[in-house]
């Protein structure tokens, strides 16, 4: 399997250096008032590429920042109803509801 996906890899990266070279002519973005830019039309691509990728990650900050907050909020609501005392249970209650003693640590999952 890791030879096929290599093979994949090498078949991309080639399929796209052919790319670069068959469009080597200059390309021309026209901007507004008058002003242009010139350049390899494989460069224009890559740029343009590179562009959606940054507009698409700014796009999706607010959603993240949302997540953070949310999951920051959720730590300090468990943290603090942590620190509020509760009543002891009874020892008969207590020997029921044990975990079984292991070696293992506690694992909590958070989700978001």
């Amino acid at each position: 399997m890791k030879y096929i996906l290599w093979l994949l890899k090498a078949a991309i990266f080639f399929t796209l250096f052919a790319f670069a070279l068959n469009n080597q002519h200059d390309a021309t973005v026209n901007f507004f008032f008058g002003t242009y830019w010139r350049a390899p039309l494989v460069l224009v691509v890559l740029v343009a590429f590179a562009g959606g990728l940054v507009v698409g990650a700014l796009g999706m900050l607010p959603g993240w920042w949302k997540h953070r907050s949310s999951a920051a909020n959720q730590r300090l609501a468990e943290s603090s109803s942590a620190s509020i005392s509760v009543p002891e249970p009874t020892p008969a209650a207590s020997a029921e509801a044990a975990p079984p003693a292991t070696d293992l640590p506690i694992v909590r999952q958070h989700g978001l």
